[in-house]
């Protein structure tokens, strides 16, 4: 066998490294898509958002691919604990120029992983009523019944209450009632209870229900209390609302309203 040159042989470690390093590469950026696609198929399987299993795959991917580079620069004899320390400056840097950002991330993945609303849910977050239209990473989208469409960011749903309306398939409307001082209690609950129960958009089980709640300045105060799905609750108040109007008037029971009375000077 030939002797190698020592002009060659003194390169020949380093050419090993290389290549050994070039393998590293190679075998981490396969193994890097290959732990994305875990990762995404592991989401889907449990029935989590895609768009959250895309997002940890890629971060997966990348993480595993740096990984790989650090450990290839290694091989090959670059010093890689001062590259180290720069990408970790660097991700401080970032992480503080971008704080918000990464707080309505963080309640994002939260919203996406608890699903305390889905897609179509008619919700109540940061003083907002609508249905859930987007949920995204860093925003969530609600389409309020005036055809707006609000983004409200994460941090701020998840600040505060969610209210989902569309959980239990059904939610309860009131109506305030005033009526006058005299009339008969037991007959105006009859008669609006019977005059709420002939919306088509009032659910009977449960059945309308009603509670004199209070005796005001000019009135003797009631509320009606019906159920009806998130889909027609605007159409279940208007038509109780209707109904017991015609069913006071019809029945003689006055509606009251409030008088100022002005005393002239020579009154007083």
């Amino acid at each position: 066998m030939p002797e190698i040159p020592a002009s060659i042989a003194q390169y020949m470690p380093f050419a090993m490294n290389f290549i050994v390093g070039i393998l590293i590469f190679v075998v981490g950026s396969s193994v890097s898509k290959w732990a994305q696609l875990l990762v995404v198929k592991t989401v889907k399987k449990r029935g989590l958002d895609l768009a959250l299993g895309k997002f940890f795959g890629a971060m997966t991917r990348y993480a595993v691919l740096a990984a790989a580079v650090i450990a290839a620069l290694g091989q090959v004899g670059i010093q890689t604990t001062s590259l180290m320390a720069i990408f970790a400056s660097a991700g401080l840097a970032v992480g503080l120029a971008l704080q918000g950002s990464l707080a309505n991330f963080a309640a994002g993945v939260m919203i996406l992983f608890f699903r305390p609303f889905d897609l179509l849910d008619v919700i109540t977050a940061a003083g907002t009523t609508g249905r859930v239209q987007e949920i995204g990473l860093f925003a969530t989208t609600l389409a309020t019944p005036d055809h707006k469409i609000h983004v409200i960011p994460n941090a701020a749903v998840t600040g505060g209450t969610i209210v989902n309306l569309s959980k239990e398939g059904r939610i309860r409307g009131s109506v305030d009632i005033g009526v006058a001082y005299g009339s008969n209690v037991q007959q105006v609950m009859e008669v609006c209870l019977a005059a709420a129960a002939k919306s088509s958009h009032v659910m009977t089980d449960p059945a309308p229900a009603m509670a004199f709640v209070g005796m005001g300045a000019s009135s003797i105060d009631f509320q009606v209390h019906c159920f009806t799905t998130p889909d027609t609750y605007l159409d279940m108040l208007h038509d109780v609302r209707t109904h017991c109007y015609n069913a006071l008037g019809e029945n003689g029971i006055e509606i009251p309203y409030q008088t100022v009375t002005i005393l002239r000077g020579d009154d007083a």
